[in-house]
């Protein structure tokens, strides 16, 4: 009888005796709401359905974790298909898999190892989602190498909070993320719960900029591969495809790019320009290690355990790994930003009491240049201006008050949303003086 007819017949109880430890009983570290029980067990296998965005090496290990530790409705979600270098850290993914679907490949991967485990596969973009998707998931862990992907799940989330005229959100406006993230022998794992704890645009300064070159190296002496791969990016691909949007997951995109630096370090005599060095540099790809993987992704599955069944208090907030030299680990809660345009309830903004909504609009514009260009603004739930085919509609309101459009009220919310920041809205609480 081979290994896997034996974990198809392994009693049920048996089964889960390790996680049922943890959720049948309490124990020193539970959490204050924590009841112990079979009911705690029973909304974990049938009722908590959770998102893996990614399935990468990351994902993987997330996917498999979770299925191990009792979460039976999963759904993966990634866009990219399975190439031959992934093989050794992704171990969902076996020889004859290069070439499909990441997502249906780790889904149907883990179905047939896990009794039970109902795991659904979506290939395909985040963005393809509308926002109503993401809300059927009771929480959303992240295994993504992208900081645009995770800003942008980060603000489809902190888009549902709603909060009262004090400031205080509506708990069940809140969907919790848990976000991974590994860099060679480092790694991090974090709890983000949207409005309570600090949302990933809170803390952006934790990410250094990307590694940039003089444009003057690139284009007279290029010294490396990677000189010739960032001149074929950004200096032949605007001249020779005017118009048209680099896309580093467009393959033909791609190709096109080491084609032409291929041949630039063919000129300058200059090795090491392959494919797979194209992918790196132009998506800043670092080597990833499988350990490190295993590691960050046990962190968030145990946060995904305790958020779920609330069997132990939660990490609070950001745990940091290094493995350079030995095993480092360190947690540390980090604070939210009263100012932060994605998440906080209402950004102070302050205003002469004879300003008009022109003026408004300007001021803010002036004050948040990286958020907003052309914005649409909102009262009380109803609009002031709208941007596109009915701004004409609300052209007269431009020389009104702002206090005469707020009803006389000198204080409130208003919201502001612009096509700079995509899936989120600013909140602004108003002052008029």
């Amino acid at each position: 009888m081979s290994r896997l007819d034996v974990d198809f017949c392994v009693d049920e109880r048996a089964r889960w005796r390790s996680i049922d430890a943890l959720l049948l009983r309490r124990g020193r570290f539970t959490g204050p709401d924590f009841e112990p029980g079979e009911d705690v067990a029973r909304v974990l296998r049938e009722h908590v359905r959770v998102l893996v965005v990614g399935a990468g090496g990351l994902g993987c290990e997330l996917l498999k974790g979770l299925a191990l530790s009792g979460f039976t409705t999963l759904d993966v979600i990634d866009m990219d298909t399975i190439d031959v270098t992934n093989l050794n850290r992704q171990f969902l993914f076996r020889a004859e898999d290069v070439g499909k679907s990441k997502a249906e490949t780790a889904a149907r991967r883990v179905r047939e190892r896990v009794r039970g485990c109902a795991v659904n596969a979506h290939h395909g973009r985040i963005e393809e989602k509308e926002d109503g998707w993401y809300k059927q998931f009771d929480i959303i862990a992240l295994g993504l190498d992208s900081l645009e992907a995770r800003a942008y799940i980060n603000a489809v989330c902190c888009g549902f909070l709603e909060y009262d005229e004090d400031g205080n959100v509506d708990p069940a406006t809140i969907k919790p993320l848990v976000d991974g993230g590994t860099e060679g022998f480092k790694g991090h794992a974090r709890v983000i719960v949207p409005g309570m704890t600090p949302c990933f645009n809170c803390t952006m300064w934790l990410f250094p900029p990307q590694t940039t070159f003089p444009l003057c190296t690139l284009a007279e002496t290029p010294r490396n591969a990677a000189h010739c791969i960032e001149y074929a990016k950004l200096i032949q691909w605007p001249a020779e495809r005017y118009g048209e949007t680099f896309d580093a997951d467009v393959v033909e995109h791609m190709t096109w790019v080491y084609t032409k630096a291929l041949k630039r370090a063919e000129t300058f005599g200059i090795p090491g320009v392959t494919y797979a060095h194209t992918q790196g540099v132009t998506k800043n790809i670092i080597p990833a290690i499988p350990s490190t993987n295993a590691i960050i992704a046990a962190a968030c599955v145990i946060e995904t355990l305790k958020m779920a069944t609330m069997c132990a208090k939660g990490m609070n907030n950001y745990m940091m790994y290094v493995g350079t030299d030995g095993v480092y680990s360190h947690t540390v809660e980090y604070e939210r930003d009263p100012s932060c345009v994605v998440c906080s309830p209402g950004i102070a903004h302050a205003l002469n009491a004879n300003a008009t909504l022109e003026e408004f609009m300007a001021s803010i514009v002036a004050a948040y240049p990286d958020s907003l260009a052309e914005p649409s603004v909102s009262f009380g739930g109803k609009n002031l201006y709208l941007r596109g085919v009915l701004e004409s509609e609300f052209a007269e309101n431009l020389n009104k008050p702002m206090i005469e459009l707020m009803n006389g009220r000198k204080e409130g919310l208003v919201v502001v949303n612009d096509k700079k920041m995509k899936k989120t809205s600013m909140r602004l609480r108003l002052s008029l003086k």
